[in-house]
């Protein structure tokens, strides 16, 4: 009997992360229904796996985004694993208002109105596999990016709150919560100087091996759990008198 392929769904495959994700899963036979803003960057890659990819371009910003989603959804067949990729950051030592807001309409709200979505879908579905791409920087108040690790720590607290949801409702949905370092992407292509950067597509393979083993936390990637785990041990008196950059 012919076995059914997983279908996954990528909310942010238009470049970067999202994109090298696409392409590693579609690779292996996924089924994939895959949004995001650009139109023609999501038809660039249906074309290259017309059989196996299903398109849907809106911004999750925009209230009835969830609609598209759940029509995305439904074009594919149904979703097995849906991976929220979508995101923004940006530094902000002036801390103008619009970057802030911005940042909190992205990364917050529609981060909550995909993750949603995808959570009640699995409760219906009666299992399922719900990834997000958050950050290290979620793991301290970053002075130079306060909206962005605000609204990374954000989204680890969501999924820690919908993990304990799932248990309530005794439903075995499974949660990834991906925390990549500075990877090369657009969102980095502001002539400043980042280390440890990764290329995209290594972060990916990375990525895809977190989620075949359905780890709970990955933090992408050993360099930077190193990181983290010095990070974390920095007292609050001493983390608010260091000039951290970049």
């Amino acid at each position: 009997m012919k076995k059914t392929p997983r279908r996954a769904v990528i909310v942010g495959a238009t470049s970067g992360i999202g994109y090298e994700i696409a392409l590693l899963l579609v690779q292996e036979g996924w089924r994939l229904g895959i949004a995001g803003r650009r139109k023609e960057n999501l038809e660039a890659l249906q074309a290259q796996y017309p059989d196996q990819i299903c398109i849907r371009a809106f911004d999750i910003r925009q209230s009835g985004a969830e609609k598209e989603l759940e029509a995305l959804i439904d074009e594919l067949g149904g979703m097995d694993l849906f991976l929220q990729s979508s995101g923004i950051g940006f530094q902000n030592y002036a801390l103008d208002p619009e970057i802030e807001l911005n940042t909190l309409e992205t990364n917050g709200t529609g981060f909550a109105r995909m993750v949603t979505h995808a959570f009640r879908y699995f409760l219906q579905k009666g299992s399922g596999h719900l990834a997000v791409i958050s950050s290290i920087a979620g793991t301290k108040g970053l002075g130079i990016a306060p909206a962005y690790s605000a609204t990374k720590r954000f989204q680890n607290t969501y999924l820690d709150a919908l993990e304990q949801l799932a248990r309530m409702h005794k439903v075995p949905i499974r949660f990834t919560d991906i925390r990549p370092g500075f990877v090369a992407t657009g969102l980095l292509n502001d002539g400043k100087h980042y280390p440890l950067l990764m290329p995209p597509a290594y972060a990916a393979r990375k990525i895809v091996s977190a989620l075949h083993r359905k780890k709970r936390i990955a933090v992408i990637d050993w360099r930077y759990r190193i990181l983290v785990f010095f990070w974390r041990l920095i007292p609050a008196w001493l983390w608010k008198r260091l000039p951290v950059r970049n």
